[in-house]
């Protein structure tokens, strides 16, 4: 096995699995074509990593964008109670459409809830109790010129948004270089790994710095190397790549986050090193300490141990 196998073997344990994507993409085939005949609605659209091919495993989520006719809600749109009247509106929509009980399209949705919704209706497909239960979340929007109106309960307002934007970006990204998606999803992966050291960062945070970060090389090796050196000299303010929304996680702890990638990118600087001097193994162990044990180990001739996870990179850290 040579690194770019094992990189192979990580790429197969981060993809989800290609029928689990398909049947979240039948459900939302069956969602958009559900809320499409009602009468008030303009047309319906997927957003989210599933709509840009970036999600990981396991999927469990899908996000859908429901545009309301403006002339059919002409109170809509403005400060008050339209933004949590729109959600309602997707919520009665599901259950005359789409509900296991009432459903006149399809017989899917166990329960709908938007008591704690901010932006959209959560739909149960499987069991509200399951923790990996199936959910689409419905979203109500309205047209404008460059992007959509979307409501915010809490707020009790409408904000401007444009989220087609970042799927075209990643959509064109991925037509110039093939490897763009595949990385972003390791990124991702990358960043659940390293959560009880950086907290919780936003998977949408990894993609938009994946497109400011993430250049084009010759292998998956150099260009994470690069990517990581880049992303550490990076500001990391973080913002919504429409310049629309602002900061997309306003609460990132961006000096923790600052330091994982530092550490990766020491580490992958020595595992490019190694691989030149023709040390596969020992580059297989500094790629480990970037993703953990889900990287497969080249074993070193004559044998030795494949749990062996090699030497992490060494930094300061105060003391007292």
């Amino acid at each position: 096995m040579t690194v770019l196998e094992s990189f192979a073997e990580l790429q197969k344990t981060v993809d989800a699995d290609p029928l689990v994507v398909k049947t979240a993409r039948e459900r939302r085939d069956i969602f958009k074509s559900a809320l499409r005949s009602a009468a008030d609605v303009r047309t319906v659209w997927g957003a989210g990593s599933l709509a840009r091919s970036t999600q990981l495993q396991p999927v469990h989520d899908v996000d859908l964008v429901v545009e309301f006719k403006a002339e059919d809600h002409r109170d809509w749109g403005q400060p008050g109670t339209s933004a949590e009247d729109a959600i309602e509106r997707c919520r009665d929509l599901v259950t005359d459409l789409l509900s296991v009980s009432a459903g006149t399209k399809a017989k899917l949705v166990r329960r709908v809830d938007t008591a704690n919704r901010n932006r959209a209706a959560k739909c149960y497909i499987d069991e509200p109790g399951d923790k990996n239960a199936f959910t689409v979340d419905v979203m109500p929007a309205l047209r404008l010129p460059n992007g959509i109106l979307i409501p915010s309960k809490r707020a009790g307002r409408w904000d401007e948004a444009n989220p087609a934007f970042l799927i075209d970006e990643v959509a064109a990204r991925q037509s110039a270089w093939s490897q763009f998606r595949p990385l972003v999803r390791l990124l991702k992966y990358w960043a659940r790994e390293h959560e009880s050291d950086t907290g919780r960062v936003k998977s949408l945070v990894m993609e938009v710095l994946a497109l400011e970060c993430l250049q084009q090389a010759n292998n998956k090796p150099a260009a994470l190397k690069d990517f990581f050196e880049r992303a550490a000299a990076h500001s990391l303010y973080i913002e919504d790549p429409a310049k629309l929304c602002g900061v997309i996680q306003p609460d990132l702890d961006t000096s923790a986050l600052r330091r994982a990638l530092e550490d990766s990118a020491e580490a992958a600087a020595q595992a490019v090193r190694a691989v030149a001097e023709n040390d596969q193994p020992a580059a297989t162990r500094h790629w480990q300490s970037v993703f953990g044990t889900a990287f497969p180990l080249v074993l070193p001739p004559g044998g030795g141990s494949e749990s062996d996870p090699g030497p992490r990179p060494i930094r300061d850290s105060p003391q007292g």
